[in-house]
């Protein structure tokens, strides 16, 4: 039922395919998030009509509103949400660590008011992964604890080796064989704390393993290595998923590094407040510059803003209020990040990652490439120059 193949390989960057029970998708991809059940603003039909391969749903937000047993009557997530590909739920931990002084952390799992109504909750591992099977996604994530940044090393210690515990508390659990459950990574950015949860993590040989507790505040300077040194020991026999990262750079550098899949808010969020994503970096609709720019978004965009409107309208939509400009902003933002990847699996393919990324690079950062970013190309580089492009046949 679940089934992971590299295909090419050039550097660290890989193009794979990954066969769940509601499709087959490539990696390297991004995952739009539907945290209530819908990608905001965006019907199901238009987020096949851009690409999309598998959307991500939130276990806390389902749990809470509606409640999983309406969308298990559903069918699960596909019923319910009339989307009919894969979906990836998260298991809560990364939400109840945003809760901060609402929640409370004990071995049992984490008892906090609900965001809603202020009533208390009980969430543990079981509690996860009952309610993860009741959504029916294809890929369900271990209930984790996600520290935030900073955090004390010691409590991040204590953290990481709770959270394997609770991992074997959900592979007890879990009764679904239709459901990969992934294990996570965590650490902070700290490299002997990321060796010792590989160290007690990967001996349970999951389907996939995520890269999790980053993008919690830390510079991309401290995330990278980070990510660094955690894709250069997971398993590459097993998708890698970048947790809560999905910025245009963050896509090209984790894919360098290895990264499989990725999610993140970003690009309907940053279309709802009036920007929009191009190779020259975010495109701001809410300043003067575009009111009369009669060019769409990106002139090799295929998506409907930008085969439809001009930038000039899509201001004038912005500035006016109008429902339709984060609708169409967040179709091209999605649609952006979802081309950008299908380029990158190109060059993947093609022998020709490295280059091409650090010519996109060159565009949109406006010049020089960053430390961290130039870091991530040179470490796929190096990678390169030891096993080269590896066709299927050396997988």
């Amino acid at each position: 039922m679940f089934e992971f193949k590299v295909h090419h390989q050039d550097g660290r960057a890989r193009v794979a395919r990954l066969a769940t029970p509601h499709g087959t998708v490539t990696t390297p991809m991004f995952m739009p998030v539907g945290t209530q059940g819908t990608v905001k603003g965006i019907s199901p039909q238009e987020l096949l009509d851009i690409g999309s391969q598998m959307i991500l749903g939130n276990t806390y937000h389902l749990m809470l509103r509606p409640g999983e047993e309406l969308v298990a009557a559903h069918g699960g997530l596909p019923g319910f949400t009339a989307y009919p590909g894969p979906f990836l739920t998260d298991s809560g931990g990364f939400q109840v660590m945003s809760l901060g002084h609402l929640r409370k952390i004990n071995e049992e799992g984490v008892i906090f008011k609900s965001h809603l109504d202020g009533s208390l909750v009980d969430l543990t591992p079981e509690r996860s992964i009952e309610v993860q099977q009741a959504l029916g996604a294809d890929v369900i994530m271990a209930f984790d604890e996600c520290p935030p940044f900073p955090a004390e090393r010691d409590y991040i210690t204590r953290s990481l080796e709770r959270t394997v515990r609770w991992l074997e508390r959900c592979l007890t659990f879990k009764s679904r064989d239709d459901q990969a459950l992934f294990a996570i990574v965590q650490g902070g950015i700290h490299p002997d704390l990321r060796q010792l949860s590989l160290d007690l993590t990967l001996p349970f040989n999951t389907p996939g393993f995520a890269i999790g507790g980053l993008a919690v505040g830390e510079s991309k300077a401290e995330m990278y290595p980070a990510v660094e040194f955690t894709t250069a020991r997971l398993p590459e026999d097993k998708p890698r998923y970048l947790m809560g990262v999905g910025h245009p750079e963050d896509l090209v550098a984790g894919i360098a590094l290895g990264v499989d899949m990725f999610d993140c808010v970003y690009p309907t969020r940053t279309g709802r407040f009036g920007y929009a994503l191009t190779d020259d970096g975010r495109l701001n609709l809410n300043s003067s510059a575009p009111r009369r720019d009669l060019r769409p978004i990106d002139e090799d965009c295929d998506c409907y803003a930008c085969r439809h409107y001009t930038r000039a309208y899509l201001a004038h939509l912005v500035r006016a209020g109008e429902l339709l400009a984060p609708r169409m902003l967040s179709l091209h933002n999605l649609r952006y990040l979802h081309r950008l990847v299908e380029r990158m699996r190109s060059v993947i393919a093609a022998g020709e990652f490295i280059g091409w990324a650090r010519s996109w690079g060159a565009r949109y950062f406006g010049g020089e490439l960053p430390q961290w970013f130039a870091a991530a190309l040179g470490a796929s580089a190096a990678q390169r120059g030891l096993v080269g492009t590896r066709s299927p046949q050396h997988m």
